[in-house]
């Protein structure tokens, strides 16, 4: 079962095969099989062209396990993995030359 633990858009700075992208979908999710679990800390970079334009486009993605091993769902897994999350984010988005504005969320955070 895959669940989103977090996610949420952000302006955002990346050049990817030629598109200008100025916002980024992050997210946290966890993958669960009977007595494993496994996170995933993601971005995707898309071109947002107006404030209603959160059309993704996946081409522009990096993603990195932050968490892999034997258990279950834990809510103080999943809150120590987001006291690290941004930094996670920051890390894997410069493979792509990307950065994420943290101070300008585009939507409210879901969580699930």
């Amino acid at each position: 079962m895959t669940t989103d633990v977090y996610s949420q858009f952000f302006s955002a700075r990346c050049v990817f095969n030629g598109v200008e992208r100025r916002a980024s979908l992050v997210a946290l999710t966890a993958d669960s099989e009977p007595g494993n679990i496994k996170y995933t800390a993601s971005a995707t970079f898309f071109p947002h062209n107006d404030e209603t334009d959160f059309a993704i486009s996946y081409d522009a993605y990096v993603s990195t396990t932050v968490y892999e091993g034997k258990g279950r769902r834990s809510k103080k897994r999943e809150t120590e993995i987001l006291e690290n999350f941004r930094e996670t984010i920051d890390t894997i988005s410069r493979q792509i030359d990307a950065s994420i504005d943290w101070t300008s969320p585009l939507r409210e955070a879901r969580r699930g």
